[in-house]
């Protein structure tokens, strides 16, 4: 069995749905199994070996210009090829932060119209790259791209598989006539996609109730990650050279992800006189460049800047030095988290999280006994669970053990393969489906 494995890169930055995809492909080869991880819209940026190909396909530059214009869907292939430099790709998609949700939704509904949509060159493509090596199924990365299971399955003789991956973020900030098109072609075009992967249960409920798509197509296949396993002791002999009780935030600095309650409720902890750091770490792009800033100026304005350190972008052996700096990890996201590779990552390092009753957060602190939930949007909730913390830190971090020992039991990239195999294997073996049945 052959799977083309196609994953959506972020223009730039980290993403965890690239990571996770990228993480997967890595560990099914390891298996054996004949796998190939091919980008879209831009290259991926991951902090392990990147196992993904040199190709693009739906380069973010050619998918916008046909968008804009006609010319460019009859531009001849050496014009595709330039534009579609990952060299390029990287320099400009860093830019989109910039788009306006009027362009972006037009370009999303575009592309979820597949053959009807402007971006008929880029579907041509993909079937003529794909064509001779036989594959049996193809993955879709998510949900705005189901337009295109209609023409791969038709064209090619596939099976489609599609990860759900979060994609409610994008959608809810589409102006409301948009959006309500962009739900209406992914529940019609969700009809061609043989089954879906959620990488998360609550995510499975969510994308049944709100994209229509039948709950026997959904499939929980669980996060994983490269567990690099280390004792607690080890840990606590690294944590040895500071007595002060370190508070960490490792991820996209941005309004969605929170850093601005976290701040908030470290000022509560520094006001109560609470000995305790702030360590911060994680990408930053320029459209929340301004966020940031505001964030360092109000904590330097209430003379807090000492005791927070801004580490920014870090590769995979700073990440987790830095994680396991911590005694605690709190990521208290503004949004309903699909995933939370975050939180299983620090728990990997036998660190305790706290994080909002919502999303994905509750099942995977069930499943692991690594952390505790608090109120969303509330920086004393999220202050008071941090205090109750530094008041018995043995318990916080027989916390973060149990989370570091159910992390390499249930939620590692080999856990996480072989689900993915054997819901490919099912799909394969599975009578063909029409789209009439499917409704």
């Amino acid at each position: 069995m052959k799977i083309a494995y196609l994953t959506a890169g972020a223009g730039g930055m980290y993403c965890g749905s690239c990571m996770r995809d990228n993480t997967l492909v890595a560990a099914l080869r390891r298996q054996k199994r004949d796998v190939m991880l091919l980008p879209m819209y831009s290259p991926i940026r991951v902090d392990e070996d990147d196992v993904s190909e040199q190709t693009v396909y739906y380069g973010g530059i050619n998918v916008y210009l046909q968008q804009k214009s006609a010319l460019f869907r009859h531009a001849p292939k050496v014009v595709d090829r330039l534009l579609n430099s990952r060299r390029l790709l990287n320099r400009a998609m860093k830019k989109t932060g910039s788009a306006s949700q009027k362009d972006l939704a037009e370009l999303t509904i575009s592309i979820l119209s597949g053959d009807d949509g402007a971006q008929r060159k880029e579907l041509d493509k993909l079937v003529e790259d794909l064509r001779p090596h036989h594959f049996d199924v193809v993955h879709l990365p998510n949900a705005m791209f189901v337009g295109l299971a209609r023409g791969l399955r038709d064209r090619l003789g596939v099976r489609v598989v599609c990860t759900l991956t979060g994609e409610d973020i994008f959608i809810d900030k589409l102006p409301d006539a948009s959006r309500r098109e962009v739900l209406g072609l992914i529940r019609d075009r969700a009809a061609d996609v043989d089954a879906f992967i959620a990488v998360t249960r609550y995510y499975a409920g969510y994308a049944v109730e709100h994209f229509g798509i039948p709950k026997d197509r959904v499939h929980y296949v669980p996060l994983g990650i490269k567990v690099e396993y280390e004792s607690n002791s080890e840990k606590m002999s690294f944590m040895s050279g500071s007595d002060v009780f370190t508070i960490g935030y490792f991820a996209r600095s941005c309004p969605e992800k929170g850093l601005h309650i976290l701040c908030e409720a470290f000022a509560q902890l520094r006001k109560a006189g609470r000995d305790c750091r702030l360590k911060i770490g994680g990408y930053c792009g320029e459209a929340d460049r301004p966020y940031l800033d505001e964030i360092k100026k109000r904590m330097a304005d209430m003379r807090l800047d000492d005791a927070i350190e801004f580490d920014g972008e870090l590769d995979r052996e700073q990440k987790l030095r830095f994680l396991r700096s911590l005694d605690v990890l709190s990521v208290p996201t503004v949004y309903r988290e699909a995933k939370g590779l975050y939180v299983l990552e620090a728990m990997s390092q036998g660190v305790a999280v706290v994080q909002p009753r919502h999303g994905s957060f509750p099942e995977l602190i069930e499943a692991t006994g690594g952390g505790v939930l608090v109120n969303p949007n509330d920086p004393e909730d999220l202050a008071n669970a941090i205090a109750a913390m530094m008041d018995d830190v043995p318990a916080c971090h027989a916390m973060g053990e149990r989370g570091q020992h159910a992390v390499a039991r249930l939620f590692n990239d080999r856990v996480m393969a072989d689900a993915a195999w054997a819901l490919f294997e099912r799909v394969v073996g599975s009578p063909v489906r029409s789209a009439a049945t499917a409704l």
